[in-house]
């Protein structure tokens, strides 16, 4: 499933030489899947930054999200990426090696959506100076409906930290936020957002990830000598 790209009013891009674009995808309904979507949530939720900031919750919209790659002078991008390390393990990676990290191992199709997004940013010479990555090694994907493992939201604490380094860095001011966004300025959907999304879900004991009996019955046991 996809939700639609989000962005926060203000923190509204364009197309000036200095934008700087800050990235989640991933797919929020395939637990750690979701480690980047839930990355940019966070940041909107806790820091306010400069006019030329952009956040975007980019889901798993693949090539629809061009137009913010070729509008951004300094990109930073977190995703959930498999780099066959330890569950919760952080990888920076920088500038020319992000597309080859972003078609390793591919997890889902977001991922090759958005190897050709950057290959096509590439290809009509709008693409951003700086590409900053920060990658976390998934735990769990196999899921459905299922959140971060806390191993990974523990991680996540981390990658935030490194990500307004170089944000910092980069004169995106970020300021602490006395209050969290209302529901029309926030960069994820409200429906979609971590506390709806945990506070909405069955417990696992009724929760069916495996598929739904009432539509995929199960074979019936063979009794003993039949």
């Amino acid at each position: 499933m996809s939700h639609p790209v989000s962005e926060s009013p203000c923190h509204a891009g364009g197309d000036t030489n200095d934008t700087i674009v800050v990235l989640g995808i991933g797919n929020v309904l395939w637990a750690d899947e979701g480690f980047g979507v839930r990355c940019v949530e966070a940041l909107d939720q806790r820091f306010q930054f400069a006019p030329h900031v952009s956040l975007v919750d980019g889901g798993t919209q693949g090539l629809y999200l061009i137009q913010h790659v070729q509008a951004a002078r300094k990109l930073l991008i977190f995703d959930a990426i498999d780099y066959g390390l330890p569950a919760g393990t952080l990888k920076l990676i920088e500038n020319e090696e992000v597309p080859r990290f972003m078609g390793a191992k591919k997890m889902s199709l977001h991922q090759t959506g958005f190897q050709e997004v950057l290959a096509l940013a590439q290809l009509t010479e709008s693409y951003p100076e700086q590409v900053l990555l920060v990658g976390c090694q998934p735990e769990e994907l196999e899921d459905y409906g299922g959140s971060l493992r806390p191993r990974i939201r523990e991680a996540m604490e981390e990658a935030l930290q490194l990500g307004l380094d170089a944000l910092q860095r980069w004169g995106a001011d970020p300021q602490a936020r006395a209050h969290a966004p209302s529901d029309e300025e926030a960069v994820t959907v409200p429906t979609l957002s971590l506390g709806a999304y945990e506070a909405g879900r069955p417990p696992e004991a009724q929760a069916c990830r495996t598929g739904d009996e009432r539509f995929m019955p199960r074979r019936p046991t063979p009794r003993a000598g039949a």
